[in-house]
């Protein structure tokens, strides 16, 4: 009887391992994002790299985001963040090649770093855990007034008939 738990643990053991992917043990495939904007209840959409809406609502948001596209391909998001009377703004977010896939040299092997890492999208990681965007008014001016003290002699003799005396 111990003899064929034995067979069965020195079977599962090396089994495990080729079978599974470091990154997948330790790491995830879907990442919370936080969508915020200044003036609030701004419309946001979410669209993945192949064109697909993944989300649409209003801000502030709470999102979750796949780090794969596909096999051995990462996700990458367009978030447009937009309001009536305000300017546009996009923001790229990215999934970047997660550290723990390279742990596969180590536990998972060949199969874990070819096949199962790239299949769950765990060899892939999205950092950004926040987005942020003030959106201007459309037509309202950013210029400061500024008071600039000139020479009478550098002004201009087209000018100069437009000037009124200050006693």
């Amino acid at each position: 009887m111990r003899a064929f738990f034995a067979k069965r643990i020195c079977f599962l053991i090396p089994v495990i391992i080729l079978f599974s992917g470091c990154a997948s043990i330790v790491s995830k495939n879907k990442y919370p994002l936080n969508i915020r904007s200044t003036p609030k209840s701004a419309n946001v959409t979410v669209v993945n790299k192949k064109g697909i809406e993944v989300f649409s609502g209003i801000t502030p948001a709470d999102i979750i985001l796949k780090s794969k596209n596909g096999f051995f391909s990462n996700a990458r998001y367009k978030v447009k963040i937009s309001m009536d009377g305000y300017t546009t703004k996009e923001i790229i977010v990215s999934a970047k090649l997660n550290g723990w896939y390279f742990g596969n040299i180590f536990f998972g092997g060949v199969i874990g770093m070819l096949i199962v890492d790239p299949l769950t999208g765990a060899m892939w990681k999205i950092s950004e855990r926040a987005v942020y965007a003030s959106l201007e008014q459309v037509g309202a001016t950013s210029v400061t007034p500024a008071l600039t003290i000139i020479d009478i002699k550098d002004v201009p003799e087209t000018m100069k008939k437009d000037l009124i005396r200050l006693n």
